[in-house]
């Protein structure tokens, strides 16, 4: 048996130590629709954003995390390193990230006739992808 999707898209879930600096990124800088905020086990929270359909969950724990996860992106370390935004204005949204003061890892750039990207590192150190297609 195959998954029967109820959703178009896939929420995620990002673990921050700095909330504040993660809304200042995904809401502030990104525009992304803020949805609410709500208590998570162990004395967190959640702060509750949407990308389109896709619900982007900024969680704080109560504790801070036995670990931080491998720096470096791509060639940092196996398991999710990225994840990939739809966007019409890559240039735009890539020189406001810059201005912002976050760190653009790859410029925009071609990587196929018609399909340019940029890459962006969120202030956890998390890569961020904005694809435009032409």
């Amino acid at each position: 048996m195959t998954a029967a999707l109820t959703k178009d898209s896939i929420d995620i879930g990002i673990v921050t130590l700095d909330p504040e600096k993660s809304l200042a990124f995904y809401r502030d800088t990104l525009g992304f629709e803020f949805q609410g905020e709500m208590p998570t086990g162990g004395g967190g929270r959640m702060q509750r954003l949407l990308c389109g359909t896709t619900l982007i969950k900024l969680v704080t724990p109560g504790e801070e995390p036995a670990a931080k996860a491998a720096p470096g992106g791509i060639g940092g370390a196996s398991g999710y390193r990225y994840f990939t935004i739809s966007v019409s204005n890559l240039d735009e949204l890539t020189a406001k990230c810059e201005g912002a003061g976050y760190n653009v890892v790859w410029t925009p750039r071609e990587i196929r006739a018609g399909v340019r990207i940029a890459m962006v590192e969120d202030p956890d150190g998390n890569w961020v992808e904005f694809i435009e297609v032409s």
